[in-house]
């Protein structure tokens, strides 16, 4: 059994965000290569963005704090402070409107 604060944690890593050069900081929560499921805090600056990309699997993001606006095509909807958005198969971008933490949560394909 492991507990993490996702309150405590979003704090610091938005704190590093703020100090780092490229305005996020990102801590694997559960996951990583020898599991199917990943959860991550990141936080971004207001300002950053996550570039374009392909979801990896099925994906979830919850706005922690602040607000986002997910990008996927044409369409976009914007996040706050307790929303859970899921996020499209296909190409896909994040953009930081406020210093926000998101948590994703994604299963891989196999």
């Amino acid at each position: 059994m492991q507990k993490t604060s996702l309150i405590a944690l979003a704090r610091h890593e938005l704190s590093q965000a703020k100090e780092a050069s490229s305005g996020r900081s990102a801590k694997t929560v559960f996951g990583g290569h020898e599991h199917q499921l990943r959860q991550t805090l990141i936080a971004l600056k207001a300002g950053e963005s996550l570039a374009e990309h392909e979801s990896p699997g099925e994906a979830t993001l919850q706005v922690l704090e602040g607000r986002v606006l997910l990008r996927f095509g044409d369409v976009s909807w914007n996040g706050s402070s307790g929303d859970l958005l899921i996020i499209p198969d296909g190409l896909h971008s994040l953009d930081a409107i406020e210093d926000s933490v998101i948590f994703l949560t994604v299963v891989k394909k196999h």
